[in-house]
């Protein structure tokens, strides 16, 4: 049995594919004529496709198919392809390096949007829309601060890291805040989790009991009026 040395296993360029693969690159190669290597290009693509059907669900399967044949082929495949080939350096080609922000966070369970929705707001014009932005930030801040803190918070807490957040330019009145519950998320954003009141469900369960009497009264009159007369009919089948 000939088994394929290191030398050999040099000729495969795509391993998902497989040595057969690689060989039916190679024999395209050696056709003269390009109608002909056209034809064998696109069924080596459709065995490509069902030896790989990962690729099925990408939507450019397709030309992810067809780089890889001209990968294999190490450039060198002219055919009438629906694909232009790729460029030969993009296999050197390194990824660009992503910048990482060097922001430093004042408050870290607030994070940075919220940061940017302060900017936003003092952008804003001066007017009741302005004021019911910077109320919908406090409360948004404070929904953050007791995601992250699991704990109750102080209103003036709130006001406090508005303030310092906004350098001093946004600010709400304490009274007005404790006075009309501003902030009150407990109260104003959750909703209950029945969609009856409780008291229509307290009356409905009241209202059960009476009807399981009214139900064993049916069956009582419908067995003959109680359960004695079922040891009565016992005792006439004994005596006969």
């Amino acid at each position: 049995m000939h088994y394929p040395n290191q030398e050999s296993r040099k000729g495969i360029v795509w391993k998902e594919y497989g040595r057969n693969v690689q060989k039916i690159v190679d024999h395209i190669l050696t056709i003269d004529d390009k109608e002909k290597r056209t034809h064998y290009a696109n069924i080596c693509i459709e065995l490509m496709r069902q030896l790989n059907p990962s690729t099925k669900d990408a939507q450019d399967h397709t030309t992810k198919l067809w780089d890889h044949i001209f990968i294999m082929s190490n450039f060198q495949l002219d055919v009438e392809a629906p694909y232009p080939m790729p460029d030969p350096s993009i296999l050197g080609k390194k990824p660009n390096i992503v910048p990482y922000t060097n922001h430093r966070l004042a408050y870290k369970h607030y994070g940075r949007n919220i940061e940017l929705v302060v900017k936003e707001v003092q952008a804003m014009e001066d007017g009741t829309e302005k004021d019911d932005a910077i109320i919908y930030l406090a409360r948004l801040m404070k929904k953050s601060y007791m995601t992250w803190n699991k704990e109750n918070v102080d209103d003036e807490v709130i006001l406090q890291h508005l303030k310092e957040l906004s350098k001093g330019k946004l600010s709400l009145d304490s009274e007005k805040v404790q006075n009309e519950k501003l902030l009150d998320i407990q109260i104003k954003d959750f909703k209950p989790m029945a969609s009856k009141p409780v008291f229509e469900s307290m009356s409905s369960a009241g209202s059960r009991p009476s009807q399981n009497k009214d139900f064993r009264k049916t069956n009582l009159n419908n067995r003959g009026g109680n359960g004695n007369n079922n040891s009565s009919r016992s005792f006439k089948k004994r005596s006969n």
